[in-house]
Order: C-alpha cells, then sequence, then structure tokens
C-alpha cells in the first residue's frame, strides 16, 4: 500500500545542505534507471541538473522524497517574442510511486504560478512523454504543443561541445494570468539559458 504523500514548497534559498543531499540521492535514483549520464549531475550535493530553480515542491512520505517539481522566471523568446514565463521542470517521482502523477505536483505549483501573476508556465518534455502530459488536461488548462525546437545553453561551458543544444521536444504551456491565444505562434523556442 502506498503512504500519504504531503507536498510542501521550498523556495531555493529555505533548503539546507542536508536537504540538498537528499534531494541529490532522491534524483541519482529516479534519473539513473533512465541512464548513468542522467544521473551524473547529481553527484553529491548537487540538487540541480541545468538552471537552478528558485523554488520546488517536493513530495514526502514515510520513506523520504516522494516527488519534485522545480520553477524558475525568466524570459524565454518565442519566435521574435520575449516572454516571461515559469520554467517548470526538474520533475521526478519515486520509481515505487509511478503513477502518482505528474498532475500532482502541477496541482500543487498552479495557485503559485497564480501568486507569482506569470502570464504562462511553460515546460519540455520528451515525445515518449505525450500521453503522460497529456492526461493533466483535465484537471489544469495545459497546452500540449508538438513541431518545436527548443535551443538551451549547456550549464557549463566546455571545450570539447558546442555552448547550445536544439531539442525536438513537446511544449507544454499553461496560461495563468494570459489566455493561450496569447502565446505567440513560433517553431523555435530561444531558452537564452539551461533547461530547468
Amino acid at each position: 500500500m502506498r503512504s500519504q504523500v504531503q507536498w510542501t514548497l521550498r523556495w531555493e534559498s529555505e533548503l539546507q545542505l542536508d536537504e540538498h543531499v537528499e534531494l541529490a540521492s532522491f534524483f541519482r535514483n529516479t534519473y539513473g534507471p533512465t541512464g548513468a549520464f542522467n544521473a551524473k549531475p547529481f553527484e553529491g550535493s548537487r540538487s540541480w541538473a541545468g538552471a537552478r530553480p528558485e523554488l520546488r515542491a517536493i513530495g514526502h512520505d514515510s520513506n523520504g522524497v516522494a516527488a519534485h517539481m522545480g520553477l524558475l522566471r525568466r524570459f524565454i523568446k518565442v519566435g521574435e517574442v520575449d516572454l516571461l514565463v515559469a520554467e517548470l521542470g526538474l520533475y521526478g517521482v519515486r520509481p515505487d510511486l509511478e503513477g502518482l502523477g505528474i498532475s500532482h505536483s502541477l496541482r500543487v505549483m498552479y495557485p503559485v504560478l497564480q501568486q507569482l501573476r506569470v502570464p504562462f508556465g511553460f515546460g519540455a518534455v520528451r515525445h515518449a512523454l505525450q500521453r503522460h502530459v497529456e492526461r493533466f488536461g483535465r484537471h489544469l488548462p495545459a497546452t500540449v504543443l508538438s513541431g518545436i525546437r527548443v535551443r538551451s545553453t549547456l550549464p557549463d561551458a566546455r571545450l570539447d561541445l558546442p555552448p547550445t543544444r536544439m531539442e525536438d521536444v513537446l511544449v507544454v504551456v499553461l496560461p495563468v494570468g494570459s489566455a493561450m491565444s496569447d502565446w505567440p505562434t513560433a517553431t523555435l523556442i530561444d531558452r537564452n539559458g539551461p533547461e530547468l
């Protein structure tokens, strides 16, 4: 039987070292099965992979961290339009709780998006998660867009890699302070920074 998950919202500056260590272990265990490279950013006490979130929704149960979603306000360029968004990412759910659903963490985050008065929540996910993310449209006004490339910088400048990467991903948009009709039409989004 699954234990009850309790959600807390934590600003990044509130987290203590032991919490970063616990989250880093959670991400290594959650992302590691998808490939050793995916767990690598979380070595030691590093609890973020690319851009560091400013706010985290963290689900705990009797076994520790159960789920996580990060939020970072930033300006992205959608086509030629600079647009303020709250990027949602760094999502994970402990393998024994799969099926808990990204929609639970989004329901925790949505009131925060409203309080922050951002026009949109924004996220990018792999195509393999399409059915998964389309399900939360039942509970939230989310729109999943395809055919859009997203450009991001690498978290670290390296001599052996280009400074940016381009991905063909699904874009998830949550209208918050603006209507979905206000989202610009474009086939390229530039994060102007690393992904969350």
